[in-house]
């Protein structure tokens, strides 16, 4: 077996299933998860009706490049949405269909990290734990970079040394962060460039959160959106990845996509040639139609701003919470221990939320996740706000 598989962790989730064993929850009250980040707001029906109609595509083999069609539409999207250069982002060689964004991330490091000369993935602490992954698994070494109160939950670039630089060959970014929310702004990525330019690593922007913010009129800045402002337009050392599971409630579709510098697309369309990957052409089809209307998107936004206007009034009354920037996610500090607040609130309340600490790692005895937790926002409205009375409950009961 290969020896990397040894340096993995467990994943959050087998985490948070090991400190609940053997706890009991009140049956009387209906369990309310916001442990887990699964969109619960309904797939949008035209395109589900797509993925009927085209069920006779089963018969074809689908290309790891993906149909032109699909290639072009995600082009004139992500064109309009981060106002890119027109024609710059070339649908045969800056765009790459995916199933899903984990997949891509994965995939990307293990074709891209040269395993001839030591070399690190820099990704911000808490963060989502396929970054760590397929770091390990490249043969890669991870470095953490804290993201707390302090720096407003993003990296502070600029008290990393320039060892760590040195040996980067990725650099990870989440924006809109998981699990904060934090939105990195236009200047710390050009920040980030400056730096990849520099020590000749990649950016790799992970974006899946980017559809979701408060604020019609001001949606989050994307790493591409930052490469047109400054007339990069080859978007040199730069992939962002996108998906729709977030964006249009479609996390079963399995379907994203990678876009940015041809040059590290060409290789890594090689890699997937042979990782067999290439998504069916029914769900090709369906993509067509999610990226091509936002209707359903600003509705979906609408929904996510109702939970967070309900749930943040009624926590604030016993603990220390913010509206993210943008995202579905609260990461609120908890007024006791993590671990035991997950627990216990599900032993005495049936509310299901994970401990900061599980996403994150502990680095020169720092863990940022440490006394937060995550809650997901995506139970129906009337449950979120349910959880969120529980655990103002919960909380005076504990602190008696």
């Amino acid at each position: 077996m290969n020896p990397n598989l040894d340096r993995l962790h467990p994943y959050p989730f087998e985490k948070l299933a090991k400190l609940k064993a053997g706890i009991s929850v009140p049956d009387y009250l209906r369990p309310i998860s916001l442990g887990i980040g699964e969109p619960k707001h309904p797939s949008p029906d035209f395109v589900k009706q797509v993925i009927a109609n085209n069920l006779d595509k089963l018969a074809n083999y689908p290309t790891t490049r993906g149909i032109d069609e699909l290639r072009e539409t995600i082009g004139q999207w992500a064109t309009r949405r981060f106002n890119l250069t027109p024609g710059s982002l070339s649908p045969a060689r800056n765009i790459m269909p995916v199933n899903g964004t984990r997949e891509a991330i994965f995939s990307l490091v293990q074709a891209v990290v040269d395993t001839s000369k030591p070399g690190t993935v820099v990704s911000p602490n808490p963060f989502y734990q396929v970054y760590e992954g397929a770091a390990f698994l490249a043969g890669a070494t991870p470095v953490y970079l804290a993201c707390d109160s302090s720096n407003g939950f993003i990296p502070d670039f600029d008290s990393v040394p320039a060892s760590t630089w040195q040996e980067c060959q990725v650099l990870f970014l989440c924006s809109p962060g998981n699990p904060s929310g934090a939105v990195i702004p236009r200047e710390t990525l050009k920040k980030v460039i400056d730096l990849a330019d520099r020590y000749d690593f990649i950016v790799a922007s992970d974006e899946c959160y980017s559809e979701l913010y408060p604020d019609e009129g001001n949606p989050p800045e994307g790493l591409l959106q930052t490469c047109a402002a400054i007339g990069r337009d080859d978007y040199a050392r730069c992939v962002v990845f996108h998906s729709l599971s977030k964006r249009s409630n479609l996390p079963g579709l399995r379907s994203g996509f990678v876009a940015g510098d041809a040059n590290i697309l060409e290789g890594y369309l090689k890699y997937r040639t042979y990782h067999g990957c290439a998504m069916p052409i029914h769900n090709q089809l369906a993509s067509i139609a999610a990226w091509s209307d936002e209707d359903h998107v600003r509705e979906n936004r609408a929904a996510y701003r109702a939970k967070f206007e309900a749930v943040v009034p009624i926590l604030r009354e016993v603990m220390d919470v913010d509206f993210p920037d943008a995202g579905f996610y609260l990461w609120p500090a908890t007024p006791m221990d993590d671990e035991f607040f997950a627990r216990e609130l599900s032993a005495q309340q049936n509310v299901h939320v994970l401990p900061g600490r599980y996403l994150s790692r502990t680095v020169d005895g720092h863990n940022p996740g440490e006394n937060r937790v995550r809650m997901a926002l995506v139970a129906p409205l009337e449950e979120c706000i349910e959880a969120a009375q529980r655990i103002v409950e919960f909380v005076k009961a504990n602190q008696a």
